[in-house]
């Protein structure tokens, strides 16, 4: 009795990952204009999100950093409103008063001069002040506010009892007065100009002001004496419980009449609009990434189409359904690894330009780019499976006679 033959049953060659990312490179390669301009679209959308999210990073990182140099242990305390509507005033002690807190570092007002206007000299018609405030200052405002001289000095203990005066930067910018040594009609009267300050981002008021000393205020522009603002510096964990005690301590006749506010909080505020602005570009930026993760689907589908003839030849050589999907979902993750690369890098580059040109620390979040390249995978694997399944599923005669 003869022995029963084995029947062998042939079994597919099985294409290791490597030869599957061949393939689709291969296949990426045969058609680079349109492989270009369906990754183009991609990248758009890829480097609107980097940039939005970079620019938006880089600006709160300026944003910290300037509160980091300044301060956010800064306080202001201001006059309000009477009960009967009227505004209310300082006493002329609060300085001395407020200074005798215990966690309170430093503090120095200002006080508005009314009914006092600055010109560049006296031929300039009366009225025409271009907006610039006269105050009168202490000699130690500036590291209360974290400010400093631009050009020239600040009052010290020599000019603060003489007519000299001190423009802020908006100030010098209206009157066109930044030579120390000039003159300047004040309060009817010759002042010296002795130096120019910086922006003072933490005291804006005091940029459209000028400034004299308080006790050549008192002597030349009949200053009353009473503070309009005072900036008190406390220790850091010590802010929140000077801030409860500032009103009664200003002002014990009416401490409902006081005005406290925290100047690093307009800050905070200003990033937070920054980062509602944020999220609505994002949304942008996603919709853009929706319209090349389209364009990669339609590349796709064309080439399923072109390439019957070469899909056909496979399946006729052995090539499972299997295989050919894989293949051309290969190729549809390439196409959007290399627009996601490329958007990656554009924005990039967007956002380091940006903020070179506005001066801010560039920072690109890595979790930025993390998730672009995903998203960016996540599109290009959905945009692809269709055409991809449509490839697997073309019979070899079919394929081949393009039926």
């Amino acid at each position: 009795m003869s022995r029963p033959r084995h029947v062998i049953a042939l079994r597919p060659a099985r294409l290791r990952p490597a030869d599957v990312v061949r393939l689709g490179g291969t296949g990426l390669r045969t058609r680079p204009l349109r492989v270009f301009l369906s990754a183009l679209g991609i990248a758009i959308g890829v480097a609107a999100m980097v940039a939005v999210v970079g620019i938006s990073s880089s600006s709160r990182a300026e944003v910290d950093r300037r509160l980091d140099k300044l301060g956010t242990n800064l306080l202001r305390v201001a006059p309000g409103q009477t009960p009967d509507g009227r505004k209310s005033s300082l006493p002329e002690e609060a300085v001395p008063m407020i200074g005798r807190i215990g966690p309170v570092q430093q503090v120095a007002a200002v006080g508005a001069i009314e009914d006092t206007a600055v010109y560049r000299n006296e031929h300039v018609p009366v009225g025409r002040t271009s907006s610039v405030q006269v105050a009168a200052a202490g000699p130690r405002l500036l590291a209360a506010v974290g400010g400093h001289v631009e050009t020239g000095r600040w009052l010290e203990s020599a000019t603060e009892d003489y007519p000299a005066v001190v423009l802020g930067s908006q100030a010098a910018r209206r009157l066109d007065a930044y030579t120390p040594g000039m003159r300047l009609w004040l309060g009817g009267k010759w002042f010296s100009l002795v130096g120019v300050l910086g922006p003072v981002p933490l005291a804006p008021e005091i940029d459209s002001s000028a400034l004299v000393g308080w006790r050549a205020a008192q002597t030349y522009l009949h200053f009353d004496g009473h503070p309009s603002n005072i900036y008190i510096r406390a220790r850091n964990n010590q802010v929140t419980a000077v801030r409860d005690v500032l009103a009664a301590t200003a002002n014990p006749a009416g401490p409902n009449e006081v005005m406290i506010s925290r100047p690093s909080d307009a800050l905070a505020a200003r990033e937070a609009t920054e980062s509602a602005l944020t999220g609505l570009l994002l949304g942008l930026g996603g919709v853009a990434l929706l319209v090349g993760g389209v364009g990669v689907g339609n590349t796709m589908i064309i080439s399923v189409l072109e390439r019957r003839p070469e899909i056909g030849l496979r399946r006729a050589l052995g090539a499972t359904g299997g295989q050919i999907r894989g293949q051309f979902v290969t190729e549809s993750l390439l196409l959007s690894a290399l627009g996601g690369l490329g958007g990656m890098v554009l924005g990039t580059v967007i956002t380091a330009g940006y903020a070179y040109a506005r001066g801010w620390p560039t920072e690109v979040p890595m979790w930025s780019a993390a998730a672009g390249i995903a998203v960016t995978l996540a599109i290009g694997g959905i945009a692809g499976l269709y055409p991809a399944v449509r490839a697997g599923r073309l019979a070899p005669t079919e394929a081949l006679t393009g039926v």
